[in-house]
């Protein structure tokens, strides 16, 4: 089949099976030329098929040699239509890392869910004994919880309405975004949704059942950004889950302070992806921002992001935390003079010259090659077995 991207508001539905191996393929070769550190051994990595997931799979076992073990939930292909990217990546990955001599397995299905729980738990016994890692890096938009209630995310402001520039991908122009107020059940389940409680879950079960580590870390991820974006992200509705998914960190290290295990929230830079694609007024924001730092020489993706987390953040010595003890990826990100230069450009950013000011084909590369398009080297004109 010739495979030809498809796009359906933010998300592409195709995925190149031979482009996302290339794409997984570059990010081991990025991580294999990072120096290696003393970090953990055996890794369970909860969303682990794409963007920081993935990146922080690779890091992994690239940087320090660790066995992996991923869950994802993704589709296969039905013959007809191509799998998810992430079906393909995580193929790619396990096929490169096995043939380096590393250990690589993935459940496929619900992290929410018992079963999945019990699943992984099962594995690590078999397989590890016990890990001493585990990254969360779940991004879901909905979560049916044990009682089966589905809770779904919104994207809204909390308080007020609020109006910015936003660039509106389907006509490339910037336009206002007007964003209404969650009400108090939408918070609650976004915060259901993207909060802390499945991680510390992971945690209890995986500590019931005698599988993690005594000293292990626990990393789960959030962005913090610019006063730009606070009204829907900071402080907005997914921003009170990201301070659940905080408070959580400390209930962790706290409640498991005998055992000496230590949970962080890792505060990423802003890239595109699946996630932040769909939120208003962000997509702007990063073509601005991603304009701005490579014309510093400071631009990072992904797996850049998640190797300097592992080799200068977190096995480097000491853990490096700010006040409140996060650690913070967004540092180049957040410069006085990043910043600065990104107020003047959204100051004055129009449709007119949206294409001078900002990195809109760097965006479009970033979005397309997290589904295996837009790969130097790749031949898409060929025919390739999905």
């Amino acid at each position: 089949m010739i495979v030809a991207p498809k796009s359906k508001g933010f998300i592409c539905t195709t995925a190149h099976p031979v482009g996302c191996k290339e794409n997984v393929r570059r990010q081991i070769a990025y991580a294999k030329s990072q120096k290696k550190v003393e970090g953990p051994k055996k890794v369970l990595v909860i969303g682990a098929s794409t963007g920081y997931g993935l990146a922080s799979r690779i890091a992994a076992a690239y940087t320090s040699g660790a066995a992996t073990l991923g869950i994802m939930f993704e589709k296969e292909s039905n013959g007809k239509r191509t799998a998810t990217a992430g079906w393909y990546n995580t193929k790619a990955f396990e096929e490169i890392a096995k043939e380096d001599g590393l250990y690589a397995k993935t459940v496929n299905g619900d992290a929410f869910s018992q079963e999945v729980k019990d699943q992984v738990i099962q594995m690590i016994k078999e397989d590890f004994g016990k890990v001493d890692m585990v990254v969360y890096s779940l991004a879901a938009p909905r979560r049916t919880d044990r009682d089966g209630t589905l809770y779904n995310s919104v994207l809204k402001t909390v308080g007020e309405e609020y109006t910015n520039n936003t660039w509106n991908l389907g006509t490339d122009e910037v336009e206002p975004a007007h964003i209404t107020p969650a009400t108090e059940d939408e918070i609650k389940a976004t915060i259901k949704v993207m909060g802390g409680e499945d991680w510390a879950d992971w945690i209890k079960a995986l500590k019931d059942a005698d599988v993690i580590e005594d000293h292990a870390i626990t990393l789960a991820y959030s962005y913090i950004g610019p006063d730009i974006t606070h009204a829907i992200y900071k402080d907005g509705s997914i921003g009170q889950a990201k301070k659940h998914l905080y408070n959580t960190a400390c209930e962790i290290t706290k409640q498991y302070a005998d055992s000496d295990i230590k949970a962080y929230i890792s505060v990423n830079k802003a890239l595109v992806t699946q996630s932040s694609s769909a939120i208003p007024i962000v997509p702007l924001y990063i073509s601005l921002l991603y304009k701005v730092m490579k014309d510093a020489n400071l631009h990072e993706g992904c797996i850049e992001q998640m190797c300097r987390l592992f080799t200068d953040k977190l096995f480097d010595g000491e853990v490096k935390v700010d006040a409140e003890g996060m650690i913070r990826l967004d540092d180049w990100e957040m410069k006085e003079e990043i910043q600065k230069k990104v107020q003047e450009t959204w100051a004055v950013v129009n449709t007119d010259n949206l294409k001078e000011l900002a990195d809109c084909n760097g965006y479009w590369d970033d979005f397309f090659q997290m589904f295996g398009f837009r790969i130097d080297g790749v031949d898409y004109n060929a025919d390739v077995e999905i």
